[in-house]
């Protein structure tokens, strides 16, 4: 088949590669614009542009639905993953089997813009990658393929999303032959359906009322970004990692004990390993309160 691939996170780079090596002619690479990045908001590409350009695969950037559709014509199929741009439902039509789409979750659990970072926040026990044909809904299109794990528990997002990167190949590889087969796609289950709504900056504050283990995989879930976050004596602190404790503290309260950095919840406290304080680089968290100088009323609030 003549294929090409929508998509601009590095997670769609495990795919390109098998498609590259397969049978199917990969045609082209569509992708979002260029970004502004960094502290110079200087233009950068995204990393499957870049893959792109290594590869010598055609790579456009189109700014229009027009120029969208005009890039579809005359393929087979188009696969998504992470392209990051809704895709009008005229444009679906255009190549001769439609477009599908890796999505990084067993759906219909987590439809929507953040499954892996939800699943990872909720303390799903499985998850996994699911192909399916896109339609005019959000995520709801039948599905040809799926494969599940167990969610490691100490994961986090960015741990998650390699893992599944590399499991979706096979299950997109397969969809590409039961489609050259002519196999048809089976309808989504109408039981299970959950949200996976985009993470925001605000969310990520966390709530020292609430319980360790659910502080934690908020802590996971946010990592690396938008990041979960407190404030201390009213600045900024990310935390970047941390783990359960066998310690007691109040909600919010920060204790130094033994060369370790505990705060307090609901339930045990957490030791916090990993920090990036207001304005600072990423650090050991016992570097940090050694030189913020604790005192005993000391909050994160």
């Amino acid at each position: 088949m003549r294929i090409a691939v929508a998509a601009t996170p590095a997670v769609a780079i495990p795919t390109l590669d098998a498609l590259l090596a397969s049978e199917h002619e990969l045609v082209s690479i569509i992708t979002k614009a260029d970004a502004p990045s960094g502290r110079g908001r200087t233009l950068r590409s995204s990393p499957v542009s870049d893959w792109a350009d290594r590869n010598k695969v055609k790579v456009f950037k189109p700014d229009s639905k027009e120029e969208l559709g005009e890039l579809v014509k005359g393929l087979d199929l188009v696969v998504t993953i992470g392209y990051g741009l809704l895709i009008p439902a005229e444009i679906l039509q255009i190549p001769r089997y439609g477009f599908i789409n890796l999505h990084f979750s067993l759906l219909p659990r987590w439809r929507g813009a953040a499954p892996v970072q939800r699943a990872v926040e909720a303390g799903d026990s499985f998850t996994g990658v699911t192909v399916f044909q896109l339609d005019a809904g959000m995520d709801t299109g039948p599905i040809y393929q799926s494969a599940q794990i167990p969610l490691p528990s100490s994961a986090t997002s960015e741990d998650l999303f390699n893992i599944l990167a590399k499991l979706g190949v096979d299950p997109v590889i397969k969809t590409l032959d039961q489609i050259s087969r002519g196999a048809e796609p089976s309808a989504q289950s109408k039981e299970g359906v959950t949200r996976a709504n985009k993470l925001s900056k605000g969310e990520g504050q966390i709530d020292w009322r609430s319980d360790a283990e659910s502080i934690l995989r908020k802590i996971r879930a946010f990592d690396p970004n938008p990041g979960a976050w407190s404030q201390f004596r009213g600045q900024l602190l990310k935390i970047n990692k941390a783990r359960l404790s066998n310690e007691s503290a109040p909600p919010a309260s920060v204790i130094a004990k033994e060369k370790s950095i505990f705060v307090g919840t609901s339930t045990s406290a957490l030791e916090l390993l990993e920090v990036t304080p207001a304005g600072k680089s990423q650090m050991q968290a016992i570097s940090w309160v050694n030189g913020a100088r604790l005192n005993a009323n000391d909050l994160l609030q």
